[in-house]
């Protein structure tokens, strides 16, 4: 039976290195495939001759959003919290009424949603054709816009600076969160690349950068095909492996019953006396008490900027304690329970001490 367990548990063994070494030689390939696919950060925007901003611009942008705590206020592709909306979305669909709305002005109608049904057709293929026609020039670094995004550009550009200056209670914006003018601008220079990327189709593709993500039905920004053929691989792979491992387990032999365990008569812990050792961790249980009951408050905080926007029961919370501090707070408070209860039990074995 000893011989039988052992190459059980080699086996085991073996199907975890396997699964090991085959997850990370997919997440190396992925990892390569992103960084040869990712979107370029042009050196120069341009529109009619005239720079609107660079390379550099965007590049600060990112870092002035990264200041803010950026994706504690919001999110970009997805990736933040969703107090305030996804401003890559946000720009995108904004820039797309703005064109749509001024083309319509220019055939003589009002907007956009008030024009026929045949008009709307014609403007939504315009939109797709300039929006989705990738002006990237590799040689120079250089994208050229239309005069018309460019207008876009100003009037999205316009509409972000005073929302983060005057704040927006409903998306948790505090007042004055950015006051300089030339920082606002080129962290609206970053909120238009991320809007470029997930408009534009990727060379010799007729998918963007990011796979159509967003999703903007004015432009045609649905899932692809590939995505949504791997997506139900993955799901059926899932259920066809954990399918596997339990026929596996059920197949095998049953476990020793000749030397049952014995079953106390009672329980073991009664009158148990905890060793020096494990008295002196007590204080660290406190600590990882006050952590975790901090990382509650910082929740609850947090989720009632939600309801309430910038207040707590008509307390003005935001000038206080900002979104993103009580976000960034909450997710670094359970990081450091954790850890404390890590070092606590030397390394996940409980009782241990260093």
């Amino acid at each position: 039976m000893s011989h039988r367990v052992s190459r059980r548990d080699r086996r085991w063994w073996a199907a975890l290195v396997a699964v090991v070494l085959g997850s990370f030689a997919v997440l190396l390939w992925m990892g390569q495939q992103i960084d040869t696919s990712k979107p370029p950060i042009p050196a120069r925007v341009v529109a009619d001759g005239t720079e609107l901003f660079t390379g550099d611009d965007i590049v600060h942008g990112q870092q002035v959003w990264q200041s803010l705590g950026g994706q504690e206020i919001g999110s970009v592709w997805g990736h933040g919290a969703y107090v305030a909306p996804d401003w890559t979305a946000d720009w995108l669909h904004r820039e797309a009424t703005t064109l749509l709305d001024g083309w319509t002005r220019e055939e003589g109608g009002t907007t956009y949603d008030r024009t026929t049904t045949e008009r709307q057709g014609a403007l939504k293929a315009r939109l797709k054709q300039e929006l989705r026609t990738n002006t990237y020039d590799p040689r120079t670094g250089t994208v050229e816009l239309s005069a018309a995004r460019a207008h876009a550009f100003t009037l999205n550009a316009t509409y972000y600076t005073a929302m983060f200056a005057g704040g927006h209670e409903h998306y948790a914006i505090p007042r004055g969160t950015l006051t300089d003018a030339a920082a606002a601008r080129d962290l609206t220079a970053f909120f238009w690349w991320t809007s470029w990327a997930a408009s534009t189709n990727a060379p010799g593709s007729d998918v963007t950068y990011t796979q159509n993500w967003p999703h903007e039905p004015l432009i045609d920004n649905v899932p692809p095909p590939d995505n949504v053929l791997w997506s139900i691989l993955s799901f059926v792979l899932l259920l066809g492996g954990i399918a596997g491992m339990v026929f596996y387990h059920s197949s095998q032999d049953a476990e020793d019953t000749e030397h049952p365990e014995q079953v106390p008569t009672k329980d073991p812990l009664l009158g148990y006396r905890p060793t020096p050792s494990q008295r002196a961790t007590l204080k660290y249980f406190f600590v990882v008490g006050l952590l975790f009951v901090l990382q509650i408050a910082c929740g609850i905080i947090g989720a009632h900027y939600g309801v309430e926007g910038g207040s707590l029961f008509g307390i003005p919370i935001d000038r206080v304690l900002p979104y993103a501090v009580v976000r960034t707070w909450h997710t670094q408070l359970g990081i450091f329970w954790i850890a404390r209860e890590c070092q606590n039990n030397g390394g996940w074995g409980f009782g241990l001490t260093r």
